[in-house]
């Protein structure tokens, strides 16, 4: 199939290369993001499936709205047969849907019908799921509601950050965004409605979202670092300023401390929950670098009494 592959962040880039692996099916034109400021500079810089694409010598199309007049009149020009999808950041309107004769597929980091949304991977970490995984499906008009052509599971690790599990993902579901474009060319593979029980929604987590409620059980705190992590980032305040909270692990039995109290040693640093303490393992402070826990709390010399969690922030 002659194929329009649609999207933009680095966890799309491994789903175009095993599409432009592919024996089977050409990859003529990229649809991407416009490119956005970036670094500290803010200079206008290609999202990575761009530069993938004109690395590999592959038109790019970066429309400002999916329904412009001019990136849908280059569509159908180009003439694909089959558009996948993976993380591409817009919502497609019907005019564009309706062009490929076997329409726009999207590779879905969940199994739908849990986790329908913008942060699939987030939720699942937050909700302590055991398994996820990805899956194929044709896109329609309602959110990620489509039938479904294939999945793949995979184990959410106890330790896993949702950027450690959509790694993982982003590398599994590529074959199966190539096997699904196949199944499709050959006439092997028919999507299956979704059931209408077991929905879940996982919108996009704000900074609101991120911050660390030090009353809430460790297994809690848990999850928020590791579903935050890398964005948008699990914080906490010190001093009426922001820190950054990277890593930190549960300390099951370890209790005594109030929440948001913080017990420091030369090599550690605990922070009271609303069940067992919690260790912090990396931080980082506003303006600087991620660092060690026990380094920044030996730098800012914590005084008895501080501790994290106060509302005021500057």
């Amino acid at each position: 199939m002659r194929l329009v592959f649609a999207g933009t962040p680095e966890v799309a880039v491994p789903a175009l290369d095993a599409l432009i692996a592919s024996e089977r099916h050409e990859v003529v034109a990229v649809v991407t993001r416009p490119d956005a400021p970036a670094g500290r500079g803010r200079r206008l810089v290609a999202s990575p499936v761009a530069e993938r694409a004109e690395e590999a010598g592959i038109e790019v199309l970066k429309p400002n709205r999916p329904r412009d007049e001019e990136f849908l009149a280059r569509l159908r020009e180009i003439g694909p047969d089959c558009c996948p999808v993976v993380a591409y950041g817009a919502l497609l309107p019907k005019v564009a849907l309706d062009i490929p004769a076997r329409g726009w597929v999207n590779l879905h980091f969940s199994l739908l019908p849990a986790w329908r949304g913008a942060a699939p991977v987030q939720h699942a970490i937050l909700a302590g799921d055991q398994i996820t995984g990805a899956s194929t499906f044709l896109i329609e008009e309602g959110l990620d509601s489509g039938p479904v052509f294939g999945t793949v599971t995979e184990e959410v690790r106890p330790t896993d950050t949702s950027g450690d599990l959509l790694t993982r993902l982003a590398f599994a579901g590529s074959g199966l965004l190539a096997a699904t474009m196949d199944g499709i060319e050959d006439g092997t593979l028919q999507a299956v409605p979704q059931p209408a029980d077991g929905v879940s929604l996982a919108p996009k987590l704000t900074v609101e979202d991120a911050q660390v409620d030090w009353a809430a059980p460790a297994l809690r705190v848990d999850r928020v670092v590791r579903g935050c992590t890398p964005a948008p980032g699990a914080w906490t305040v010190f001093r009426s300023e922001r820190l950054k909270l990277v890593a930190a692990r549960p300390l099951p039995g370890e209790e005594g401390l109030a929440p948001g109290d913080l017990a420091v040693g030369k090599n550690h640093v605990h922070v009271g929950t609303g069940s067992h303490a919690v260790e912090l393992l990396w931080v980082q402070p506003q303006g600087k670098k991620p660092m060690r826990a026990a380094d920044w709390a030996r730098g800012v010399r914590i005084a008895p009494g501080e501790r994290l969690g106060a509302a005021d922030v500057r």
